[in-house]
């Protein structure tokens, strides 16, 4: 009935799709299974793309060849770009999104892509044949031959909804959990562990007031995702916010010993960083008050998200408590709030390409890794469908150093440290994030995808080389053209910094703080004319470029010496418990662990400097 495809991807949310067409495009013949064909790419919480460092991610997801950018951009109904107030390696693009047109999009992106079938049915377990995998077990019995299988399950491995003190099996509210994968990897001899995480209620947009809220409108300018010419925002739905207040957390806390996150009913850690309100309450006893960010869920649709709202109390608390909030006096639930937990598997137990250590050819990505978002399970997803057509190719994998990506930081973090509880990206993560700016993705990424044969590459290498071309045109210019005391003393005066005593470099005055390449625009004339035959984009990546010179080379000179560490290959087979001059600890990690290299070692928690040296004179160097 089937042929043997060469990928399977099991679960069809953002990791799911994303390896799918990671996988088609390199040229694999995919499957992409799923229990609900039209619940593909469903945005299952906020219906929102990007965010501080998420926002790189979905960058970098469409440097290299992925679909998360592009979707956004053809569905999005509101843009804003964050943290413009502070330094460009801060900047994050946000956008709300249609949920509906969302998923549409996604789905009719897949199914244009002729080498990606489906199949809606419940996947039950793995084949597995001498230590490989080599197809899926549906619900009805069948098996599915493929020579590589990724994992993408989300929330749905065992899911358990709560609800107060009702809780029922489920993986998404009205979808089924699914069964036995667990059990089976368990007795494979994986170590799996429980996660929750949870949601705010659905309301009625018809019901609110809004004139009781803040309006937060999108940006005047709005930007998007993709590189690629996807459509430019004409018009925006704002989104609105409110707080809570005493009367609110009075009301919450009278359900507290109902919850079952306090009563001990929920066994799975929840999201350090995106707290239900009912955990914010019981944390910061002290505040009075706690921000809600009202958001459409569409353009048409009435239907609202109540963000910084999630909860698991009782759906009464919930409703009685909600209509205390500055325009909510008269609100009309869809559903209540929920936390979910599910099954994960410590990442530890993968290899850099996302591949398992236990059983060859099998991948995981996504929730099941004990990440939490949709933008991380999205390039988790890519690398694993990248990394499945190679190693059914026998090629080398694909590997993004911490340098390279905020992807790289991601699966780095997670096959050496591990999380307990669900890791969320952040600009603080990554040592380089001056280097790995949203502006710049493309110039970092596009010529890595275009090298591994990812399928039409051509025309955004082109884009690229023109930017690049472009800002380096921009940049000499700034070298070499000059400026006069006259021409701008008043301009840096007014903005607190020393005038000119003699004529200087255009470049020399932008790095100065205090201005910035608009300022110099209105006051050197042929600067103007100059750049009026350059896009925004290749001016933005030369102003950074020029302003942040010092702190890039510094930056870059941190990285090429950590990476001199990444070519000490130290393979799988060292016998770590032979050499004695290793602490205890960095015997049993790195036996556990088996990195590939000197620098993924120096990563693992418990391997000090003094262990690194023992290597390195092990291995030579």
């Amino acid at each position: 009935m089937f042929p043997e495809y060469d990928v399977i991807v099991v679960g069809a949310g953002h990791a799911g799709c994303e390896a799918a067409v990671a996988a088609a495009n390199m040229g694999s013949k995919v499957m992409l299974a799923t229990m609900n064909m039209n619940t593909i790419a469903q945005m299952s919480c906020n219906p929102a793309m990007g965010g501080v460092a998420k926002g790189q991610i979905v960058r970098e997801i469409d440097a290299l060849g992925g679909y998360s950018g592009i979707v956004t951009d053809h569905t999005m109904i509101q843009f804003r770009m964050l943290n413009k107030s502070k330094g460009p390696a801060m900047w994050s693009p946000r956008a709300q999104s249609d949920r509906m047109m969302f998923a549409e999009k996604w789905r009719l992106m897949l199914e244009a892509n002729q080498n990606i079938d489906f199949w809606q049915e419940m996947i039950v377990g793995l084949v597995v044949k001498d230590g490989r995998a080599v197809g899926v077990k549906t619900g009805i019995g069948l098996e599915i031959p493929a020579k590589s299988v990724v994992l993408t399950n989300g929330t749905f491995l065992n899911g358990l909804i709560h609800i107060g003190d009702k809780n029922f099996g489920g993986g998404r509210a009205g979808e089924r959990a699914a069964t036995g994968i667990t059990a089976q990897l368990e007795e494979l001899g994986f170590e799996s562990g429980r996660m929750k995480t949870g949601t705010p209620p659905r309301v009625d947009g018809r019901s609110l007031n809004w004139d009781a809220m803040e309006v937060q409108p999108g940006d005047e300018d709005p930007g998007k995702f993709s590189y690629t010419d996807t459509p430019t925002l004409t018009k925006q739905r704002p989104c609105h916010i409110t707080y809570t207040n005493s009367k609110v957390h009075d009301i919450l806390k009278t359900g507290f010993d109902r919850s079952p996150l306090f009563n001990g009913t929920i066994r799975g850690t929840g999201p350090r960083y995106c707290p239900s309100i009912e955990d914010k309450i019981d944390r910061f006893a002290e505040r009075d008050r706690h921000q809600l960010f009202v958001e459409p869920e569409g353009w048409k649709t009435v239907e609202i998200y109540v963000n910084g709202f999630s909860s698991s109390l009782p759906e009464e608390v919930q409703y009685k408590a909600m209509r205390l909030i500055p325009g909510f006096e008269n609100a009309k639930m869809f559903r209540p709030g929920y936390a979910i937990e599910y099954d994960y598997f410590p990442p530890t137990q993968l290899k850099a390409n996302l591949e398992t250590r236990l059983i060859k050819n099998l991948f995981f990505a996504g929730q099941i890794n004990g990440t939490t978002g949709y933008e991380e399970a999205g390039s988790q997803g890519l690398m694993a469908g990248l990394n499945a057509h190679l190693a059914v190719q026998e090629e080398e994998p694909f590997i993004l150093k911490r340098s390279d990506a905020y992807i790289g930081v991601l699966i780095d973090d997670l096959i050496n440290k591990g999380t307990t509880e669900p890791y969320r990206m952040f600009t603080s993560r990554a040592e380089f994030r001056i280097l790995l700016r949203q502006d710049n993705a493309d110039i970092r990424l596009t010529p890595i995808a275009t090298r591994l044969g990812m399928q039409h590459m051509e025309d955004r290498m082109m884009r690229v080389n023109e930017k690049a071309g472009a800002a380096a045109a921009i940049q000499k210019y700034f070298e070499e053209a000059s400026v006069t005391p006259e021409a701008l003393n008043a301009l840096l005066e007014e903005n607190g910094t020393t005038p000119l005593k003699q004529k200087v470099k255009l470049k020399s005055v932008l790095s100065r703080p205090q201005i910035n390449l608009d300022d110099l625009r209105l006051k050197v004339d042929h600067l103007d004319h100059f750049l009026k035959s350059f896009d925004a984009e290749s001016i933005n990546l030369a102003e950074i470029n020029l302003k942040y010179e010092g702190y890039l080379v510094k930056e870059q000179e941190m990285a090429d010496k950590m990476n001199r560490l990444e070519e000490v290959k130290l393979g799988e087979h060292i016998e770590y418990d032979g050499l004695q001059s290793l602490s205890a600890e960095a015997r049993e990690k790195l036996n556990k662990l088996k990195p590939m290299t000197i620098g993924q070692a120096s990563r693992i928690s418990g391997v000090s400097p003094s262990d690194i040296s023992v290597l390195l004179v092990h291995m030579g160097r």
